[in-house]
């Protein structure tokens, strides 16, 4: 595997776990809402993973993570559109999406 793109899935694997670490067992939707400084770490860890699967692409486009392209849209949103930036949307993201993405990182960390 390319050295850079080995780089990379480390930053996102270690943007994933900062993730859930800051999110805790506490991780509920209403104290996410509530919690401005939790919402900008997580939107800044999202932001890394987005980047960082965008420099990928750029070294292969043909690498296997999901949503690929999605994720790299997120982080445009988040950046660019931050007055705009749902947090109902990114708690979905966080539920649904994050936990498949940190399993498809650890498969190919692993390779």
């Amino acid at each position: 595997m390319n050295p850079k793109i080995k780089k990379y899935l480390f930053d996102i694997q270690e943007s994933i776990n900062s993730i859930f670490k800051y999110l805790g067992d506490k991780g509920n939707f209403s104290l996410y809402e509530e919690d401005k400084k939790l919402r900008r770490a997580v939107e800044r860890e999202l932001e890394i993973i987005g980047e960082a699967i965008s420099k990928i692409l750029d070294i292969d486009n043909g690498i296997s993570i999901s949503n690929a392209r999605k994720i790299v849209d997120l982080r445009n949103w988040v950046i660019h559109g931050y007055d705009k930036v749902d947090s109902s949307i990114i708690w979905s993201i966080l539920v649904k999406d994050l936990p498949k993405l940190k399993l498809e990182i650890e498969k190919l960390l692993e390779k």
